[in-house]
């Protein structure tokens, strides 16, 4: 059993900062590339930001410059530090990542709520 638990989510001011964590829990044998995608209102999900196992990172355009994601693998778990939120960043934020328990499958976390105000 793998779960990925999201926190940090919440409601800010236009300018402001949020960091989301994601800490992987159950008995895996590593975690490969993680990432972060969201989700707003009537919209498809996208993908936000992604971090190989190495710490190589990549960012969608409109991120670039403001978020930074990161990852601790003594703990398991993948950051993401958002700075200068716009209103258009409000989403549903999720967590993704390739596991490997038997062998490696891609597992999603529940998603947290960012709303930035304006």
């Amino acid at each position: 059993q793998v779960q990925l638990v999201e926190s940090g989510g919440g409601l800010v001011q236009a300018g402001g900062s949020l960091r989301l964590s994601c800490a992987v829990f159950g008995n895996i044998v590593s975690i490969n590339a993680m990432a972060w995608y969201r989700q707003a209102p009537g919209k498809q999900r996208e993908l936000v930001a992604t971090i190989t196992s190495g710490g190589s990172t990549n960012y969608t355009d409109s991120v670039k410059g403001r978020f930074t994601t990161s990852r601790d693998n003594a703990k398991n778990t993948v950051y993401l530090q958002m700075n200068s939120l716009k209103p258009e960043d409000t989403a549903v934020y999720y967590c993704n990542a390739d596991i490997r328990i038997l062998r490696y499958r891609n597992y999603w976390g529940q998603g947290t709520q960012v709303t930035v105000s304006s």
